[in-house]
């Protein structure tokens, strides 16, 4: 399992995880596709939006392994802002390759793409 060095561990001042310290013994953890309600609760956006923005900080617009990113978290993302860059995709892979899709992202999440500010 690869792991992202300097990729942020967790959202500061809270406990939504990035990232994942080892592999799991069980098997690994599959992404899956969660649907966003709009009755979400605002740290869930802004773990939503921070996960984004560090995503964007550490690979833009270039494909990368998933290796050490917290499934959970990547879910929220995949198939709308995270799309699979490798056919056939293995949702159960520390190896799979995604990719950010930029229009989308940018569309659902503008602070994550600005310079400056304070998205957390």
């Amino acid at each position: 399992m690869l792991k992202h060095r300097g990729f942020p561990g967790r959202l500061t001042g809270t406990d939504f995880q990035f990232i994942i310290r080892r592999a799991n013994p069980k098997g690994v953890t599959p992404i899956t596709r969660r649907e966003r309600f709009r009755d979400r609760r605002p740290a869930d956006r802004r773990a939503d939006a921070g996960f984004m923005k560090a995503l964007w900080e550490n690979f833009g617009d270039q494909p990368f392994e998933r290796g050490n990113l917290d499934a959970g978290r990547l879910s929220w993302l995949f198939e709308r802002e995270v799309v699979a860059a490798e056919d056939p995709f293995d949702p159960s892979s520390y190896e799979a390759l995604l990719v950010i899709d930029v229009d989308v992202a940018r569309a659902s999440f503008p602070d994550a793409f600005e310079d400056e500010g304070d998205w957390a």
